[in-house]
């Protein structure tokens, strides 16, 4: 039966039930309503909590509990997401599985608290240094986050990877209702630390770098593969396809049902996963369509890299136009989604690859008041 949750407390809740057994992380809005949780939560089910005294800590405490074993969990936002990068990266290092949660907000070194989309491009492309790439789900409803809660440990666990549920702020704040899975009682991987050092990996000396390369490359070409996620929709008449994940991807979906209502052909592609993109969607796409349409809760457009280039892989016979819709405070209304979209065919807006739009002033104001206008009416 479905229940009103918080996201945060959901997305909590939901890691318990998938097994997991130790987090260690520090507060940050707005994701710590996920610690809060869980420092009562995990002692209950016989897990282990850790305020660490910073990020990095919290991270290393997630290198040896994965290291032992057992589905460990750390979650952060923004810059906290920043300092844990150099743990992620050693988790990939040493074929560690584990779930990094972080709820985007918006803004450049601490940023703002508002909801955003503006760490796609940190995500997708593994956030640390290395030669690394984390499976990334992007669920656009806080029962799909708790949906995909479980599988994000599973497929670490099969691939030895690091999995990224990255979320907005919106989704840790709103509440929705929710049904909750199953309790999953994991099993400890098999390839943990068991008292015996017998690991010859660790270190920068007597490693067969080319070798590990090769099996990174094989690995990452199965994912691809196999693991590609999305939801689509009117793609096979579009005239105009538009790309939106998260939350946003849900305005969109609500903006393209009412355009085609009104007699406009226009599909979408919702990535469930940004890592893997989901390429695959793109071969379903009118050979003929006229423009690739992101909508996107950041400044500079960086979902639209993607979409163009799979777009131009796809329909390799033709040069297509993508544009990036980019709105900053929050979500993007469906109204605004199809006023912009109109100017997009009459060609008010026009296309750059890639794409950088620039606002005006005015335009930053009309976006924060239409934002405001739509919570009153609310």
């Amino acid at each position: 039966m479905a229940e009103m949750m918080k996201g945060n407390e959901a997305i909590a809740e939901a890691a318990v039930r998938a097994g997991v057994k130790f987090y260690a992380g520090y507060p940050i809005t707005p994701s710590s309503e996920i610690m809060e949780y869980l420092s009562w939560r995990l002692p209950e089910v016989g897990g282990s909590f850790v305020q660490a005294e910073s990020e990095l800590a919290g991270i290393n405490m997630v290198i040896g509990a994965a290291a032992s074993g057992v589905r460990a969990l750390t979650a952060s936002s923004g810059p906290g997401i920043s300092l844990k990068q150099e743990g992620v990266s050693t988790l990939s290092d040493e074929g560690l599985s584990a779930v990094v949660i972080t709820q985007v907000r918006y803004g450049n070194g601490l940023g703002t608290l508002l909801s955003a989309q503006c760490d796609y491009n940190r995500e997708t492309r593994g956030g640390g240094h290395g030669d690394y790439r984390c499976l990334v789900f992007a669920p656009a409803s806080v029962q799909e986050f708790v949906d995909l809660m479980r599988p994000a440990y599973e497929l670490a666990e099969k691939y030895r990877v690091v999995s990224v549920m990255m979320g907005e702020a919106t989704l840790g704040q709103m509440m929705e209702p929710v049904t909750l899975p199953d309790f999953v009682e994991a099993e400890r991987t098999p390839w943990a630390l068991n008292g015996h050092y017998t690991y010859k990996k660790i270190g920068i000396f007597e490693r067969d770098s080319m070798k590990e390369a090769v099996e990174l490359v094989d690995k990452y070409n199965t994912i691809r593969e196999n693991e590609q996620r999305w939801e689509d929709e009117g793609l096979e008449d579009a005239d105009y396809v538009f790309v939106s994940y998260g939350v946003p991807g849900r305005s969109t979906l609500g903006a393209v049902r009412e355009l085609r209502a009104q007699g406009e052909k226009v599909g979408i592609i919702r990535p469930i996963t940004v890592w893997p993109f989901p390429e695959k969607a793109f071969y379903k796409i009118n050979p003929n369509v006229k423009g690739i349409i992101t909508v996107e809760a950041n400044a500079t457009g960086q979902l639209v890299d993607d979409a163009a280039l799979y777009t131009k892989k796809a329909l390799k016979e033709r040069n297509v136009p993508a544009y990036a819709l980019t709105y900053v405070f929050g979500t993007p209304t469906i109204r605004n989604i199809k006023k912009d979209y109109f100017e997009v065919k009459s060609g008010i807006l026009k296309c750059q690859l890639p794409i950088k739009k620039e606002k005006s002033l005015f335009w930053w104001i009309s976006q924060w008041t239409s934002v405001r206008d739509a919570a009153t009416e609310s």
